[in-house]
């Protein structure tokens, strides 16, 4: 009996939402302009989390020793430093490693060749390049390591180089954070004004129906399931939509760019129009249980 009711009042929502139809057509694209927004918005979001990733995987600090510590005694330290929950990972660069790819990286340039020959040796400093999981711990990591017990052993520490880049990072992480965050804010408000004014106009449009139904008794839920019926539709064609527009806008972005916009957006596709339809069908259920309230009120 219950199931009955349920699919009847599905059904008359279905009925709601298909008979108002140039009423429908505006609604869905006011609501699929808001959604495809906070879409892309996500799409931006995870692209910048994923460049940034490939940055912070790029930034290190490099501890340098000096030229009389020894091997065993810099594994003992990168042994230590291992256990320390900020860093990621840790390398130990002896000096013969970091002679060999400073050669590589000179090529054909035979002036570092020749100053090395000069030299007669190898000047460089064996070192430890730590990556820490997040771009806000390399200073915590490079205070520990400068307070430690092993600082005599040290030379010097890479870090004030990196410094402007690592803060430049967490400057650039806070801001899209707070970007999406405010602009998910604005839109989601503005989608639900749209569908309460959508829902309103059809609660109204229907007003000797709604009358009727009060009269011989019908209970508030089964008055009101028809029109949050209608709102979930609403919010689904919207999402549906907007997904096909995102993907259409990722697809030209692709093309312009030459990048991997493309793959991007269809390895995280079922990410984002999933939160698109939890976004849209919040906002349909959310709008009409405000309007029915509101309604029954007058």
């Amino acid at each position: 009996m219950k199931f009955t009711k349920l699919f009847r009042t599905f059904k008359e929502g279905f009925i709601n939402f298909r008979r108002n139809g140039w009423l429908s057509v505006a609604a869905i694209s006011i609501i699929t302009i808001s959604l495809y927004i906070i879409g892309f918005t996500v799409l931006i979001g995870l692209t910048a989390n994923m460049v940034l990733k490939n940055i912070q995987d790029k930034v290190n600090i490099a501890v340098y020793f000096n030229m009389d510590t020894e091997e065993k005694s810099i594994l003992e330290i990168k042994d230590n430093l291992a256990a320390y929950s900020e860093i990621k990972s840790i390398e130990y660069v002896s000096k013969e490693k970091a002679l060999e790819e400073l050669v590589g990286l000179s090529g054909e340039d035979s002036s570092i060749q020749d100053a090395l020959k000069e030299i007669g040796g190898n000047p460089l400093l064996a070192s430890l390049v730590i990556n820490a999981n997040k771009s806000d711990q390399y200073e915590t990591i490079s205070k520990a390591i400068d307070g430690s017990t092993f600082k005599e052993k040290i030379d010097h520490i890479d870090y004030s180089r990196n410094k402007s880049t690592i803060d430049e990072l967490n400057g650039i992480t806070r801001l899209v954070k707070k970007a999406g965050i405010f602009l998910g804010i604005i839109f989601i408000f503005l989608a639900i004004l749209i569908t309460f004014n959508t829902i309103r106009m059809t609660m109204y449009s229907h007003k000797k129906e709604f009358e009727i139904m009060r009269l011989v008794g019908a209970s508030n839920v089964y008055v009101e399931m028809p029109f949050i019926f209608e709102g979930i539709f609403y919010g689904v064609f919207s999402a549906i939509t907007a997904g096909v527009l995102i993907l259409i806008t990722a697809k030209y972005i692709s093309q312009i760019s030459r990048g991997d916009t493309m793959s991007f957006y269809l390895s995280n596709f079922w990410l984002v129009l999933g939160i698109i339809i939890v976004m849209g069908i919040m906002t349909g259920v959310i709008s009409s249980l405000i309007a029915i309230r509101k309604y029954l009120k007058t």
